[in-house]
């Protein structure tokens, strides 16, 4: 039995594509995913599975939710180890005078191509920063991440992947809770 992160793209904002997390849990229970905890509105599921690849993980749940809620809906799922390294590897912390409250993490649905990163490195939008390290990129939005370019449209258009974006702060408590769940 593995523990998973999955972070659904796009539900619960500014009131379309709705899905009650006690809905989300009860869809995850259905699949008969184990140790379900859902953290907070913006799609956040952590769950145990005997299956193990993350792919075939997506895919069923992103079935399930077209078929409760008839509307399609990116899972980009992380292990408890890719999260782990997620954490460790973010290279902001590094700095001095980062405020973490201005962290995120976009995660990405695979790695993008080497033509891709090299054609989106070259932008610039100060004084918002990023980093790509495989399939996350690392941001530092010191004013307001919502009013930053960077965002998962803009990550999605340059790159030519699916992408969904969590504060440090989900991150970490992401973490958490999976490394609970080991624990049961």
């Amino acid at each position: 039995m593995r523990v998973f992160i999955a972070m659904l793209r796009g539900i619960n904002v500014s009131g379309q594509k709705r899905v009650p997390m006690n809905e989300l849990k009860a869809l995850y229970e259905e699949i008969q995913f184990q140790n379900v905890t859902t953290y907070i509105q913006s799609g956040n599921v952590v769950f145990s599975s005997e299956v193990s690849d993350a792919n075939i993980l997506s895919k069923k749940i992103e079935e399930k939710i077209f078929k409760k809620f008839g509307f399609e809906v990116p899972v980009i799922i992380r292990t408890m180890k890719e999260m782990q390294a997620v954490i460790k590897n973010n290279p902001f912390l590094k700095e001095k005078n980062i405020d973490t409250e201005r962290l995120y993490i976009t995660y990405l649905s695979v790695t993008p191509t080497k033509d891709k990163l090299e054609k989106t490195g070259e932008y610039n939008f100060a004084p918002d920063r990023f980093a790509i390290k495989g399939k996350e990129v690392y941001l530092y939005c010191p004013i307001s991440y919502g009013n930053s370019k960077l965002n998962n449209n803009f990550f999605e258009n340059k790159l030519q992947v699916t992408a969904t974006t969590r504060n440090w702060k989900t991150t970490n408590e992401l973490l958490r809770i999976a490394q609970e769940d080991i624990q049961l």
